[in-house]
């Protein structure tokens, strides 16, 4: 048992964003939200690690899809209930962490009872005003996000948190994206979440959760791009992966990605290499993911256009120049959004399949990008009663 471990205590004075950023802050901003593009170095406290990539990547003026980080001083407002302190406590205290199965079935009842308890008032006006906001900003009523939870914990350098935490996907509506930010509260209270900070030595209340709300991205077709070719370490070239829709069917081995290299000086396509694709994952009107048959040349036509692939070697290499390294990047070309603008960026991450010195096949090495892809884009398939998913970190 875990009689004498002491568990959550929020009786420290916290500081207010406001403190941080006087000079900035306008409308928009609140103690409980942060715009991604209005994200600056000083608020990573408050925003968790996700948030914080989000943020400046946007900073760095990339094509990001937009969206807002819920404060960790957001969350902070839970713990303000000394009667839900007090039952946390106690259940945290009752775990055997040599019994699993106990141990699930203590987060289960940790996590019901916070998303029992109502949020803030002032937390949940922010948010509604917030996601009102964005939707205005993207032209349409409800406008489909992604909730992903962004722990403090991520910032940690000798632990890994990922997949601990939930994300929630293509959420429409300002009450639902408050009920959905609750649950990436509770969910710092996962079996596996409680289970490892046990192990680490971490206390429950030293590690904080903001959420992070984006708009979710309808992909014509998507990829990876690395910012060198990965068989030879070329750095004078941009190797792009790209397949229709999703991204799943390459994941899921059904779909062999188109594959190019583009001269980064010149910004040519100097290799291209096109697949026969078959099939292609799209989303249905209702937010549900169906599997559908290509036909006619459009199965062996190029899944992104020659103007396409040059607006993705660009946007990798500003990356590769803003990180100062050679990046790994996931992208998608959003169908909602007007020619010349629909580039988007997912994610970007130092590469390392070159510094393995693996020598592969260009495509081969984005597999798992393709994979993050459809866990950033997706959720579950083929189960529209249950859109949540681990959060990948």
């Amino acid at each position: 048992m875990c009689e004498a471990c002491p568990i959550i205590d929020w009786a420290e004075e916290l500081p207010t964003i406001r403190s941080f950023t006087a000079a900035r802050v306008d409308a928009d901003m609140t103690d409980h939200i942060v715009w991604y593009d209005r994200y600056t170095s000083d608020l990573k406290p408050f925003v968790g690690g996700k948030n914080a990539s989000l943020g400046e990547m946007m900073q760095a003026e990339l094509p990001v899809p937009p969206g807002f980080a819920v404060t960790t001083l957001a969350y902070e407002q839970l713990w303000s209930s000394k009667a839900l302190v007090d039952d946390i406590n106690g259940l945290l205290r009752s775990i055997d962490h040599d019994d699993p199965a106990a141990n699930r079935k203590v987060s289960e009842e940790i996590r019901s009872r916070i998303e029992q308890v109502p949020v803030a008032e002032a937390v949940a006006a922010d948010i509604t005003r917030a996601y009102r906001a964005l939707s205005d900003h993207c032209g349409v009523e409800d406008v489909p996000v992604a909730v992903r939870s962004s722990a403090t914990a991520e910032d940690l350098p000798d632990a890994s948190f990922a997949g601990q935490q939930d994300t929630y996907l293509w959420i429409t509506g300002a009450e639902a994206v408050v009920d959905h930010v609750r649950q990436c509260w509770s969910s710092l209270f996962t079996d596996r979440a409680i289970a490892y900070r046990h192990t680490m030595g971490y206390l429950h209340h030293k590690i904080a959760m903001s959420v992070g709300v984006q708009k979710m991205v309808d992909p014509v077709c998507s990829g990876v791009a690395f910012t060198l070719n990965p068989t030879n370490g070329d750095r004078s070239q941009v190797a792009i992966d790209s397949s229709w829709g999703l991204g799943e069917a390459v994941v899921s081995g059904e779909v062999t990605p188109d594959n190019f290299l583009v001269d980064k000086v010149l910004r040519e396509v100097m290799k291209r290499e096109i697949s026969d694709k078959g099939v292609e994952y799209r989303l249905t009107d209702s937010g549900t993911v169906e599997k559908t048959e290509i036909t006619g040349d459009r199965r062996t036509q190029p899944s992104v256009t020659d103007e396409q692939l040059v607006a993705v070697a660009i946007l990798a290499r500003r990356a590769e120049k803003h990180y100062n390294c050679p990046q790994d990047v996931e992208w998608a070309l959003d169908r909602h959004l007007p020619d010349g603008e629909n580039v988007v960026m997912l994610q970007s991450r130092p590469e390392t399949v070159w510094s393995r010195k693996e020598t592969k096949k260009v495509s081969s090495g984005g597999y798992d990008a393709m994979s993050s892809i459809v866990a950033t884009l997706v959720s579950p398939l083929h189960n529209k009663d249950d859109n949540s998913e681990p959060d990948a970190g």
